[in-house]
């Protein structure tokens, strides 16, 4: 017996990566984001919804701040509308979002309690931090792929809510993807790179960093 398949990749304009896998003698199916599309005739109700945002997510952790993220993986229904949503919890006196960039979304923050410091910083050549200090009912853009963050700086906990322009963002923690690689990075790499001391460098490494989700 012979299996023939075949990979189609079509690649749209918010970077989804869509591919098509043809088995013609088996089966045929239609993967999105690495996800299989569900078949629309077993769709629930179920798939388009989420319960559960209005709970407070745990704040005792290392950061002090905690992220809700609703991707495609928890609420099937979104997948390929290019949309997704989360909820951020902040301890009060530096509760914090450490910064992080998305490779496939800009986002919108929208602060619903407390006082947060939230910005972002241009890529190169100038590498302009923009930053405000946020109240209930202030917004905030963070543009496609670049680094931003928010902390609490008062004395209450705070909450926000951030919209994000893809099913499947992705985060990339800086501080966890330089200092926390799997395998290390190089010490000699990160000493030229921060200007750093080695043995700095190599007890950042030797830390535990955690994600904020």
């Amino acid at each position: 017996m012979f299996l023939f398949l075949y990979k189609i990749i079509i690649f749209s304009s918010d970077e989804l990566i869509i591919y098509i896998n043809i088995n013609t003698l088996l089966v045929c199916a239609v993967v999105v984001n690495g996800k299989l599309c569900k078949n629309p005739s077993f769709a629930t109700a179920d798939d388009f919804s989420y319960s559960g945002l209005n709970v407070p997510g745990n704040t005792s952790t290392q950061l002090r701040g905690h992220v809700n993220l609703i991707t495609a993986d928890l609420m099937p229904g979104l997948n390929t509308l290019g949309v997704s949503l989360a909820r951020i919890d902040f301890e009060p006196n530096g509760g914090l979002n450490p910064p992080h960039y998305h490779p496939r979304a800009s986002e919108v923050l929208l602060v619903l309690e407390g006082t947060l410091y939230a910005g972002f910083v241009t890529s190169n050549p100038d590498h302009r931090l923009f930053s405000k200090i946020l109240k209930p009912g202030d917004l905030f853009v963070f543009p496609f792929g670049l680094v931003h963050f928010q902390m609490n700086v008062g004395n209450t906990p705070a909450v926000a809510i951030a919209a994000l322009t893809s099913q499947n963002p992705g985060v990339n923690t800086v501080a966890n993807a330089i200092f926390g690689a799997n395998w290390p990075i190089n010490a000699e790499v990160l000493t030229t790179a921060f200007h750093l001391d080695k043995k700095l460098v190599e007890d950042l490494q030797s830390q535990e960093w955690v994600n904020p989700s």
